[in-house]
């Protein structure tokens, strides 16, 4: 029992400095050729944080919550721009998983490669870009509020199940797309769903009570609303909330993995 447990684990132990060596050429190969390099890591979130706070803020003229608890467009922008970070970490993991093992035949054609840590790489590049987009987050905060509140140590607590559901998802899809290419059509248009489906541009409180429970079962909201709570509001974790998200992460990343331990071996004869 104790072997079926560890063992998504001890393949990344094994396998770290392959892990790492794949993570780093991932992140440096993502703008390789342009002319600003790494600047755009920097230079996307800030654009994208610009273009949602203008629309939302001046064109709709969105107020959070419903009511304006806000006094100014920064303020807004920092609250926005919190959940639509994760959600970028998110979406980016998952738009990419379907093609993990199709865009990497030749590593399926190694005997010895040990296939399980595509996904870890998959995640570790996503968590690379997250932390930039992080720091901005973090400098926006500093030149509007100061000094973030103390609650702001316990992130990285919300972020765990989030990880983990995201590798659960690297496996599962990764190894099924092999057999059934749709899905690789399937998540792009789902993602974006999810998005409005996920309190990114509005309040949690803004959705009528009786629609309520269809976003929170939505395991992103509860990630995102806690995070807010921490970051923004210097308040502490719901421990139901994240032992209700921690519980469904850690069984998808346990059905992902043993899913994709049973049918990778088939991967050679379909590719």
């Amino acid at each position: 029992m104790l072997n079926y447990i560890t063992r998504p684990f001890s393949v990344l132990i094994k396998n770290w400095e392959l892990t790492k060596e794949l993570t780093l050429r991932n992140v440096s190969e993502r703008y390789k050729g342009s002319l600003l390099g790494s600047l755009w890591s920097f230079i996307n979130p800030l654009l994208m944080l610009s273009v949602y706070t203008f629309f939302f803020s001046v064109v709709f003229n969105a107020r959070w919550g419903g009511e304006s608890v806000t006094n100014s467009k920064a303020e807004f922008a920092i609250i926005l721009f919190s959940g639509l970070m994760l959600f970028n970490f998110f979406s980016e993991c998952i738009n990419k998983s379907p093609s993990l093992i199709i865009s990497n035949v030749n590593y399926v054609k190694k005997i010895v490669f040990p296939l399980e840590i595509i996904a870890w790489v998959n995640v570790f590049s996503g968590i690379a870009n997250f932390l930039i987009s992080f720091l901005i987050w973090i400098i926006f905060y500093l030149f509007v509020f100061g000094i973030p509140h103390i609650t702001i140590l316990l992130f990285p607590i919300i972020l765990l199940p989030l990880l983990l559901l995201l590798l659960g998802l690297s496996w599962l899809l990764s190894s099924v797309c092999v057999y059934i290419r749709d899905i690789g059509q399937l998540i792009p248009p789902l993602t974006s769903v999810l998005l409005f489906m996920s309190p990114i541009f509005y309040s949690l409180k803004m959705i009528p009570e009786s629609y309520r429970f269809i976003f929170m079962i939505n395991p992103i909201t509860l990630i995102v609303e806690e995070a807010r709570k921490v970051l923004i509001y210097g308040e502490s974790i719901s421990l139901f909330h994240w032992g209700a998200t921690m519980t469904l992460s850690v069984s998808i990343f346990y059905l992902g993995f043993f899913c994709f331990s049973k049918i990778k071996n088939g991967f050679s004869d379909v590719l």
